[in-house]
């Protein structure tokens, strides 16, 4: 098992506390194991597992407990037999009707650290923030970065180097059970494509009651052939207009915040850097993980400057980057990251390969006057920095302990 290190020296300072931990993110990104990676400091620090009640309402097991009173019922009767602080954990808490006020109610009758997770980003927003507001703090996590699927991709392939396993990384993404199949192309390719098909079942028509999933269909199929291209939901009417379907402006625009509540796609705002606004139109979608895209859709090596742009947008979240599309005039840049006091810029590119493409790239920072760090990044393997403006290899970058 991987040792998210990550994750885990982010929530380390909340465990024991009273705050409710909850960790979000897409279906199979690890969230399960992040609860065992807690489970195991815990009891590294002195907790016995005997203080531990765990539920993963996946489990049929525990289908007579999908109900708030159910749950709470029996918490409350197993821990009754627990002595000293009860540690719960609760694995895909949106399976359970009303969950959030069993969470609540246990919360103030019990002394007890509570960890939940879930695949929908309203345990946030939504029912969460209702009854919880101020009491919980959020941890979301992703599919494996290149540092992590480097790390278990050479324990499966001793003898790949660094730019064999980036090869690979690009196709297969960085779902965490990959490994469990050594990466195979079409076994991960069927594990992809299964797991896409139940994120879009079970977290979006599901839950969203939608009853034209063939329209659902093709709304994510042109977000996933338009990743990091800005669109808005009124030229994916237009498109579809083409195709002799009618399709209303506000179904699309549900459709696209279904999508992102299911953390299959993240949405990235437009920023006007010298007014320091944000544009209400014309944003970017990213996909959570680049294997599914590659699974379900196809052409990552052909969409390869979109894929390289889609991992490094990914990589900044990971690291706790708020990320937005800078425009100054008619230049856009790709990413502009901020966290606390820092910030910085990013462009990314395949290959510069003339010096056509060096002037728009390096050129996109004219006019950025600040001492922030300005990086472009490419798969080459010479260093092209000039002016101030830093030139790293996509690799190298992601590999990078700090970036600032």
């Amino acid at each position: 098992m991987l040792k998210r290190e990550m994750y885990v020296k982010r929530i380390r300072p909340f465990m024991g506390g009273e705050l409710v931990k909850v960790l979000t993110g897409i279906r199979r990104s690890g969230k399960s194991v992040m609860l065992d990676l807690i489970k195991d400091e815990l009891a590294a620090s002195g907790v016995s597992r005997a203080q531990f009640i765990s539920f993963n309402f996946e489990d049929l097991s525990f289908s007579r407990l999908l109900t708030a009173e159910a749950l709470h019922e029996e918490i409350l009767k197993m821990a009754g037999a627990i002595e000293g602080k009860v540690y719960i954990f609760l694995d895909e808490i949106q399976e359970v009707n009303a969950w959030e006020r069993c969470v609540n109610s246990l919360r103030v009758s019990l002394d007890c650290d509570i960890y939940i997770t879930g695949s929908n980003a309203t345990l946030l927003s939504g029912e969460l923030a209702t009854y919880l507001g101020g009491r919980f703090v959020e941890f979301r996590v992703y599919p494996f970065s290149f540092a992590e699927f480097l790390d278990l991709y050479t324990r499966k392939k001793p003898d790949s180097t660094p730019e064999n396993c980036f090869q690979a990384y690009i196709t297969a993404g960085g779902m965490p059970y990959l490994a469990n199949l050594h990466y195979a192309e079409e076994p991960s390719k069927q594990y992809l494509r299964d797991l896409f098909n139940s994120v879009q079942l079970k977290d979006i028509v599901k839950r969203h009651k939608v009853r034209d999933v063939d329209l659902l269909e093709r709304v994510i199929a042109f977000v996933m052939a338009h990743i990091g291209t800005t669109f808005s939901a009124t030229s994916v009417v237009k498109y579809f207009r083409k195709e002799r379907r009618v399709v209303a402006t506000e179904t699309v625009l549900n459709y696209l915040h279904y999508c992102c509540e299911a953390c299959l796609f993240h949405q990235v705002r437009r920023e006007d850097l010298p007014g320091r606004q944000i544009l209400s139109i014309n944003e970017k979608y990213y996909i959570a993980d680049h294997g599914i895209r590659e699974a379900v859709f196809g052409g990552n090596m052909r969409d390869i400057n979109l894929v390289l742009e889609n991992i490094v947008f990914m990589e900044l979240l990971r690291r706790g980057y708020t990320v937005t599309v800078g425009r100054a005039g008619d230049r856009e840049i790709d990413f502009v990251c901020s966290k606390g006091g820092e910030k910085l810029y990013v462009q990314v590119a395949y290959l510069l390969a003339g010096e056509e493409t060096l002037r728009r790239e390096f050129g996109a920072y004219e006019g950025i006057r600040d001492n922030f760090p300005k990086y472009v990044l490419s798969l080459d393997e010479i260093d092209r920095s000039r002016e101030g403006i830093r030139h790293r290899n996509i690799r190298d970058f992601l590999l990078a302990e700090e970036w600032a």
